[in-house]
């Protein structure tokens, strides 16, 4: 499976199942962020980071997720359609 796809799905699952968005970020002059952020009702926001089966971040990735992750956002890795069900099961569990 590619990165792209478990990337749609999760959108897909996000606004269907969660009523909320699943923006894709893009940060000029800022290498390394993660792929999407996650915006939930009741201001919850997740950022994820989406790979294709089993890869790793790449080192600037995970600087800039740990930074992030320092802030005090919730920052996830997701490579699979398995672990986006687990992440919908999650935030369904905490809304």
């Amino acid at each position: 499976m590619l990165e792209k796809e478990i990337e749609g799905y999760l959108k897909r699952r996000v606004e269907k199942e969660l009523g909320g968005r699943a923006l894709k970020f893009v940060s000029p002059g800022q290498s390394g962020v993660p792929d999407r952020i996650v915006l939930l009702p009741g201001t919850r926001i997740v950022f994820v980071e989406t790979k294709a089966p089993a890869k790793k971040l790449r080192r600037l990735q995970g600087y800039v997720c740990g930074r992030i992750a320092a802030l005090g956002f919730d920052v996830r890795r997701i490579d699979s359609e398995e672990k986006v069900d687990s992440f919908i099961r999650e935030m369904r569990a905490t809304q």
